[in-house]
């Protein structure tokens, strides 16, 4: 199975927020954006695996803007790191100024996909090999990422965490 790169997995949605798509203050629900940030993640995880993909987990969301009515919004999702049968897919979240049309990042997210066959068995995914420096700082990342949420979830021991491990060595 041949590797692919970030790139050959982004998947880029851009939509303006609609008054139905609001609560009470005029800014995007928080679930409507989870919601277009699961449909991003999931294309991008079936453009890297090929395959039927789940959402295994949301790893990380932070609400760092509030995304105000009548925003155009560009959800910009890629694999940040394929393990066996899992991807992590690493979501930015852009505003567009109405009037400039300048992007300022608003919100981010990890994801992670599992690709499974048509019994619904996970299945093996390609290798991962990331280009630019923030594509290899994402990828650096996702082992502690993954780790940590092994530990959290009684799946994997403390003790065998050694890329966690590894951050709180002496140097």
């Amino acid at each position: 199975m041949q590797a692919k790169t970030p790139k050959e997995s982004r998947t880029i949605m851009t939509d303006m927020v609609l008054p139905g798509e609001t609560n009470p203050i005029n800014n995007l629900f928080g679930g409507e954006l989870l919601a277009r940030m699961d449909r991003a993640a999931g294309i991008s995880a079936r453009r890297h695996s090929r395959r039927i993909v789940v959402t295994a987990s949301v790893n990380h969301v932070a609400f760092n803007r509030a995304i105000p009515l009548g925003s155009v919004v560009t959800v910009d999702a890629k694999v940040s790191r394929a393990f066996n049968s899992s991807m992590e897919i690493y979501i930015d979240v852009w505003i567009e100024d109405r009037e400039s049309g300048i992007k300022d990042k608003a919100n981010e997210a990890i994801y992670t996909f599992v690709a499974v066959d048509e019994t619904g068995r996970p299945i093996r995914v390609p290798e991962l090999e990331p280009e630019t420096e923030l594509e290899k700082e994402r990828f650096e990342g996702a082992l502690r990422r993954k780790q940590l949420s092994l530990v959290l979830a009684g799946k994997m021991k403390p003790n065998d965490a050694t890329e966690l491990k590894a951050l709180f060595v002496d140097a």
